[in-house]
């Protein structure tokens, strides 16, 4: 297992410089950390899914983990605290729902995969919804100067310019949806398939998660753009852009 892993870092890495990409040190430093930290979550799963208590601070650590992975890779700088309020407030409450609705026990077994699924997914599209929606404030601010000349007010100047940008990241998701089965076969259902579940409850359990995801990440999309457009989340070049506007 470690050579097929060397070598899958390697060629990663090769592609990444052969095609122009980028430099292959983040691909590098990116299989590092992923194996040190599948080390020590190795290390400390067994206590932390035996307890509760322990499986809420697991779930607390992934959410402060993804708030800073999305603030660091949208350039948001002290504002980046922001991003959180999307993560969360797209992933707390599906949790909610899924724990009151008898569908995940409150276990740490179930309770520290279900969360990573789902709070991984809305890092994700709150981090491409960020960046798409500055990167559009940024390329279109004369239409932004325009809005305000007719009258817009910022929140609505910057929400009919950022909608239509930030709303491309559900794109993976709604494609995840659309082909499950037909292009891939999620881990909630390939691990209950290998844990001897029938086949009708794994597909039942894979298709609420990826109906949940779907929710949390629609949810963090429109919360990203609340927070763009009432200029909670900015770049520090953009925040001083639209002061002298």
């Amino acid at each position: 297992m470690l050579v097929v892993c060397l070598v899958l870092t390697a060629a990663a890495a090769a592609v990444v410089r052969w095609g122009g990409l980028a430099s292959p040190g983040p691909v590098v430093r990116a299989a590092l950390r992923a194996t040190a930290q599948l080390a020590a979550v190795s290390a400390v799963i067994t206590a932390v899914l035996a307890s509760l208590p322990l499986t809420v601070g697991f779930l607390v650590l992934m959410a402060a983990v993804a708030t800073g992975t999305s603030a660091a890779r949208t350039g948001t700088g002290r504002r980046g605290a922001w991003v959180g309020v999307a993560i969360l407030g797209g992933a707390l409450p599906a949790v909610a729902l899924l724990v009151l609705g008898g569908l995940v026990p409150v276990t740490g077994i179930a309770l520290v995969p279900v969360g990573g699924i789902l709070v991984g997914g809305a890092m994700t599209a709150t981090t491409l919804s960020v960046r798409r929606a500055l990167d559009a404030l940024r390329d279109r601010h004369g239409e932004y100067e325009a809005a305000l000349a007719l009258g817009f007010t910022e929140p609505d100047a910057v929400r009919e310019l950022v909608r239509r940008p930030a709303a491309e990241a559900l794109l993976p998701a709604l494609d995840q949806t659309r082909t499950v089965g037909l292009v891939t076969l999620p881990g909630a259902f390939v691990g209950m398939l290998l844990g001897g579940a029938p086949v009708w409850q794994a597909g039942a359990l894979q298709l609420v998660v990826l109906l949940a995801l779907l929710a949390v990440e629609a949810v963090a999309i429109v919360v990203v753009v609340e927070l763009v457009a009432r200029g909670f989340v900015r770049r520090a070049s953009q925040e001083e852009e639209l002061r002298l506007t």
